[in-house]
């Protein structure tokens, strides 16, 4: 189609006609015959008038999509309040946190409730910093192009993670609600923090080498690296106030009754007022560049060094979809991860195949399998949230009820509806209670796991700053 052209004629400069020619390289001959190819007509004109004065999302926006869709659901979890992460990366630890919240205001009959993200934030920075500097040790001999420790020197730090550091990190900390340690300003904004504790890190990780070099042991060198994590423990504490060790509660239920003060440390909170037992769930991802039906782990992924690997069973994307509905339809919210930015309309809170319609505009397809997506780094998860709902024609899920972290003004009020045929193409993990998966499923846990680098496409989610 003429239209691909638009832009390309618009800038298009002629190079020097005295390039060598070499096989497969542009040359002037082939330039001209782009612009022939390009020369607009008034449908043409019109698009790319339309182009270079708006937002291609906003041209981009299927009206006849967005005028069918609706909010009503034939099933939804209680579940009260919206969550802002605002400018961090902390989505996983939000979305965590927020399938325990139905349980808490149940239980305490309470109007609004929500846990403290910048507690575990805080612990999820000093294990990251920890483990960051245990792999140098780990690594020392190993030269700075070595692919794996070029993985670890890019990541020392960032705010993204997976299920298992939710489950990992309140299993070790415990919860406090957000009353007892409020957010922050580096807390909402962490990038300059992040960018400031990673070159610390980094020079950490130079000196530990060095010391290495210099004939160094492992006792020497943890002895050094725990002088270094003091320092990371200060500027964390700085930024983002010190975790208590013990706090008083107390809270006014629905019917304004005021329970009585009781002291707990955070560890005696989470097993004692909440009671969600997190050991239960498991992690089920659609991976369709991975043999199905197999457990895998992921190398050089844990966030707390005395934990393990990320692991996961890969199915089909039809069994995530049930073990989704059997969840939601018990009430049971669902942690799950996804690709954010693809079929996105944000302003209306509309999550569907189709929304953005880019074929019309450049009168070609954009079409890949999502296997391809993620092989060649054109999609992966990279967001989590929480489904809350879901509308059911003839008993198949038409639609899901989405739960964001972005705060109230984004979307409908916070939320997000999830067409079905989104889920086949940009849902990549969802966490569920094991009570909803068949036997034969879990016993795939207790095989041994294949084992996957930390590049694979599939765990964007680590690298989220």
């Amino acid at each position: 189609m003429k239209t691909i052209c638009l832009l390309l004629a618009a800038i298009l400069v002629m190079p020097p006609n005295n390039y060598a020619a070499v096989e497969g390289a542009l040359d002037a001959a082939i330039l001209d015959q782009f612009r022939l190819s390009c020369a607009m007509n008034s449908s043409d004109r019109a698009i790319y008038n339309a182009l270079t004065n708006n937002d291609i999302n906003e041209l981009a926006l299927n009206r006849d999509l967005v005028n069918d869709h609706n909010t009503l659901f034939s099933h939804k979890v209680k579940a009260k309040g919206i969550t802002n992460q605002k400018s961090s990366g902390r989505c996983w630890l939000f979305a965590g946190l927020n399938i325990m919240r139905p349980t808490m205001i149940e239980k305490y009959k309470l109007g609004e409730f929500e846990f403290s993200e910048i507690y575990l934030t805080f612990y999820d920075k000093l294990e990251k910093a920890n483990t960051f500097l245990e792999n140098i040790i780990a690594t020392r001999d190993r030269d700075y192009l070595d692919r794996e420790l070029v993985f670890i020197v890019e990541h020392p730090f960032d705010d993204g993670g997976y299920w298992d550091y939710v489950v990992d990190l309140i299993e070790k900390y415990g919860v406090v609600p957000k009353e007892v340690m409020p957010e922050t300003h580096n807390s909402n904004n962490t990038g300059m923090v992040n960018q400031l504790i990673i070159r610390k890190l980094r020079q950490d990780a130079t000196v530990l080498r060095d010391m290495s070099q210099k004939g160094a042991d492992e006792k020497a060198l943890r002895a050094k690296k725990m002088e270094m994590l003091g320092e990371t423990y200060k500027m964390m504490v700085l930024n983002l106030g010190e975790p208590p060790k013990s706090f008083t509660w107390r809270y006014e239920d629905r019917d304004t009754v005021l329970s009585k003060p009781k002291v707990y440390t955070p560890q005696e909170f989470y097993r004692i007022a909440v009671g969600v037992d997190l050991k239960d769930y498991v992690s089920i991802v659609d991976h369709p560049a991975r043999e199905r039906m197999k457990y895998y782990r992921m190398n050089w992924t844990r966030n707390i060094h005395d934990t393990e690997d990320i692991s996961f069973i890969n199915l089909p994307i039809d069994r995530l979809k049930e073990f989704a509905l059997k969840s939601v339809l018990d009430d049971q919210p669902v942690w799950f991860a996804n690709d954010v930015g693809k079929q996105n309309d944000r302003e209306h809170g509309i999550l569907a195949d189709g929304v953005l319609d880019y074929s019309s505009i450049y009168g070609t397809d954009f079409k890949l399998t999502k296997a391809d997506r993620l092989l060649l780094r054109d999609s992966a998860p990279n967001h989590a949230m929480v489904l809350i709902g879901v509308n059911l024609i003839d008993g198949k899920p038409e639609k899901w009820l989405v739960e964001n972290s972005w705060g109230s003004e984004k979307g409908d009020g916070g939320k997000w509806t999830m067409y079905d045929s989104w889920f086949d193409e940009y849902v990549y993990e969802v966490i569920i209670n094991r009570k909803y998966i068949p036997k034969d499923i879990l016993q795939l846990m207790e095989t041994k796991p294949v084992e996957l680098p930390p590049w694979d496409p599939m765990w964007e989610l680590l690298r989220i700053d």
